[in-house]
């Protein structure tokens, strides 16, 4: 049996995924070579793309007057990218800061523009990242270009369980969604922009799916280098430069492997059972593990905890890792466990953490 791969990404694939793709590695669909070899302008290629977004269109219940690109640069390179494309004329980005990458986001978005970053919320100055500011107390404007904010921060653990509505007169709402794309039910029409890494919950690390409003695509200015200019990069139909086919390929194959799985609507049933599951487990402890998170706020992506003993901590990683539990240090800053627990982890994996951290807790509890 393989291990559980509880890594916060890259992370883990379906099995019947990474066997489809070992099947055709060395022959594609009958053409005697690799996706890898692929010429990114064949029609064979123009194929893989289009039916992995017409399958992610299916997924996500994507609007009609919505773009679907597949680009590179993590969703690292997008913090910037955003503000050079859509905050042209505007003096004003609208940010709230609830964990690690949506501060690095909120840092990074004035680089190469003149235009301000407001904090808008600041999670940690309210709630030590351990709970989220909700929508009510963002200090928004209406002349803002956007407002942006990461829905689930993997490293502090925390996600927005009710997705933050804003009304009619507030700016357009980008958004983070690496870490929790296609684990739940989402209306892609709530949000100006979505974008997400490929490596949690699509596929492997190399692509990024940006999903855009036609509408928004007028502020795309042409002082913006085409490389990083999202009007250019649909205009060429996602093909402006060569882009990361295998990911591609990959992230196809997951969208297959999803529908056949029922589609987001079962997935979130079973994500909420697994991240049930596992709380369960911490709360049912009497405190010999713990999470810091309030119960409205906690992931059902990334869980963190800790017995409260850095060198218990450690034990507790090395001993899983032999058990076949793997990658589960938190995050450096942090310290203490993190289980990740995106769409291609089993319950079966879940209910083998929860075993061992039962029988942890009776050898040093």
């Amino acid at each position: 049996m393989r291990p559980y791969n509880f890594s916060a990404g890259p992370a883990v694939l379906p099995e019947s995924v990474l066997r489809t793709a070992q099947q055709d590695m060395l022959d594609y669909n009958g053409t005697g070579f690799s996706v890898m070899e692929m010429s990114h302008r064949s029609d064979m290629f123009h194929s893989i793309l289009y039916h992995a977004e017409q399958d992610l269109r299916q997924l996500l219940a994507i609007p009609s007057n919505y773009k679907v690109l597949f680009l590179q640069g993590g969703a690292s390179a997008h913090f910037t990218q955003i503000a050079l494309n859509f905050a042209n004329g505007f003096k004003r980005i609208d940010s709230v800061v609830t964990g690690n990458w949506s501060g690095i986001a909120h840092s990074q978005m004035g680089k190469l523009s003149d235009v301000k970053v407001h904090l808008v919320a600041h999670g940690g100055d309210l709630y030590h990242y351990n709970d989220l500011p909700p929508a009510s107390q963002w200090d928004i404007s209406p002349d803002s270009a956007f407002v942006h904010y990461v829905i689930n921060e993997t490293v502090h653990g925390l996600q927005y369980r009710d997705i933050p509505q804003l009304g009619k007169d507030a700016p357009p709402v980008i958004c983070d969604m690496s870490s929790e794309i296609l684990s739940r039910r989402i209306n892609v029409a709530d949000f100006g922009v979505i974008y997400a890494g490929a490596q949690k919950n699509v596929g492997p690390s190399g692509a990024t799916i940006v999903i855009i409003r036609e509408d928004l695509l007028e502020r795309c200015s042409e002082r913006v280098p085409n490389v990083w200019n999202y009007q250019k990069h649909i205009e060429k139909d996602g093909m402006y430069n060569t882009p990361a086919t295998y990911p591609i390929y990959m992230a196809g194959l997951v969208f297959r492997w999803l529908q056949t799985q029922g589609g987001v609507a079962k997935m979130e049933k079973i994500n909420t059972l697994k991240a049930q599951t596992l709380y369960d487990a911490i709360d049912g402890s009497g405190g010999f593990y713990r999470n810091p998170i309030q119960p409205q706020a906690r992931s059902y992506m990334n869980v963190i905890f800790t017995t409260g003993d850095k060198t218990l901590d450690e034990r507790f990683i090395e001993q899983a890792a032999v058990r076949g539990l793997m990658f589960l240090r938190g995050y450096p800053v942090l310290g203490g466990m993190r289980a990740s627990i995106y769409n291609a982890m089993p319950l079966a994996g879940v209910e083998a953490l929860v075993a061992f951290m039962a029988e942890f807790q009776r050898r040093y509890g």
